[in-house]
């Protein structure tokens, strides 16, 4: 509700300026934003001077991740209202987002400087200062905020990944011990914890802790599990079939609601955009292999456009899963190679949907993919997107390619590389994961 009889500046303007505000909120409290978005700037229209109306806008631009937009419209509403918090809040978490770290330190020293005794505003510098590498100085905000707000779990744990980071896993142990006591079951914690014990060498100690974050529902078990992979014997920098069938097994039960609501999983609605722009794909006139096939999201998104739709996996658990959807024709056990190799000329679509991430080497599926397509059939897939020219396996144990990688691979294959572009097959820690979604074609 307006008061307009505060300093909001809207009792001085015509009417029509504070109903389209008011209708504005109430747009955007319906879902509707589009049209919030017009009444919010119709507001503006009428009465420039209204911090209200500035401020109500950045924030649904930045609710729909519009940062840049939203970082401009939030300095405006400071500057017009400069005693409002929550713009400077605004304008400080915008241009972080966009990667203006000295502007977001700029605007949260201004706020400390009002208030040294704000945690939240503690908590925000640390966070800054986390994103620009400097943990040391991280570590002094959070403690700051902590003394400010004792027994805030989230920034216990933020404190102890910054005492990792910082090269002092002992004092994050301290930090983790007295918390996880008080919630033995808080997913983040346990695994810093195990990351803190890896750090001092206790590997057994740190294997029980990322047990424990396993059975208590962590955001990323695929991390998790890997990182225990890891631990407990894979010396190599690569995956095994037996780590990925192990791993996926395990997650079957899982694996549905982790992606589409914690990970924000989008690589099966990215490929079937793609294929939808390729010349020759019709509905229900094609046969589709699914390799990698999972619980099946992928085959939901392409089973329009099958005759004949297949599905592959390594992990037995997951090939059931598949299963109960009813959307296969046929679906069996098999590897990657294998799986689009076994039917030489069989496919007029191959989909690899988030597979290609646990695999290194792309060489061997280039050329399983060129004797399994038909002539004019494609392969589409999903990557994790690195610079340079290779390949490189990161800390969550999914490899990520280089686009330059992949030209050269398709090329060596015989095949023509249709459609190469960025892609975001799905979100990490609340951010969105670099990708790379492509289509290649066997043209003979």
């Amino acid at each position: 509700m307006i008061d307009t009889d505060s300093s909001h500046g809207l009792e001085n303007f015509p009417d029509i300026a504070e109903a389209a505000l008011i209708a504005g909120y109430a747009l955007r409290d319906a879902g509707i934003g589009d049209a919030a978005e017009d009444s919010f700037r119709t507001a503006i229209g009428m009465a420039p001077a209204c911090g209200e109306a500035r401020g109500a806008l950045a924030g649904l631009l930045a609710d729909q991740g519009r940062w840049t937009e939203a970082a401009e419209e939030y300095r405006l509403a400071a500057d017009l209202e400069p005693f409002r918090a929550d713009w400077q809040y605004g304008l400080a978490e915008a241009r972080a987002r966009i990667g203006d770290n000295p502007g977001a330190l700029e605007v949260w020293n201004g706020l400390l400087a009002q208030r040294p005794d704000n945690a939240m505003v503690r908590r925000a510098l640390a966070r800054i200062h986390v994103s620009a590498g400097q943990p040391a100085q991280a570590v002094e905000q959070f403690r700051e905020a902590l003394f400010l707000d004792p027994g805030d779990a989230g920034t216990t744990v933020e404190l102890a990944e910054a005492l990792i980071a910082s090269g002092d896993p002992l004092a994050a142990v301290e930090n983790l011990q007295p918390l996880l006591r008080r919630s033995p079951d808080l997913p983040r914690g346990l695994l810093s914890l195990g990351r803190a014990w890896l750090d001092l060498g206790e590997r057994k100690k740190a294997t029980d802790a990322l047990y424990r974050c396993l059975d208590a529902g962590p955001d990323d078990p695929c991390a998790v599990q890997a990182l225990i992979c890891r631990i407990e014997g894979d010396p190599t920098e690569t995956m095994s079939q037996a780590y990925v069938r192990a791993l996926f097994d395990r997650y079957a039960d899982r694996f549905d609601e982790d992606l589409t609501i914690r990970l924000k999983y989008q690589a099966p609605q990215t490929l079937r955009a793609l294929a939808d722009r390729l010349p020759g794909i019709a509905d229900g006139d094609l046969d589709v292999l699914d390799v990698g096939c999972g619980t099946g999201l992928a085959g939901v998104a392409f089973r329009p456009l099958a005759r004949r739709l297949h599905g592959s996996d390594l992990a037995p658990r997951m090939v059931e899963k598949a299963r109960r959807r009813g959307v296969y024709d046929h679906l069996e056990v098999a590897d990657l190679v294998s799986g689009i190799a076994g039917t030489p000329g069989a496919w007029d679509l191959i989909v690899a949907a988030d597979v290609l991430v646990y695999v290194g080497d792309l060489e061997p599926v280039m050329r399983a993919s060129a004797l399994g397509l038909r002539p004019g059939g494609y392969f589409c897939a999903s990557v994790e997107h690195c610079g340079g020219d290779g390949y490189l396996l990161g800390p969550s144990r999914r490899y990520a390619h280089s686009a330059a990688y992949l030209r050269r691979v398709v090329a060596e294959a015989g095949l023509e590389l249709s459609v190469l572009e960025d892609a975001v097959p799905r979100w990490e820690k609340g951010q969105p994961v670099p990708g790379l979604a492509f289509a290649v074609k066997r043209s003979d």
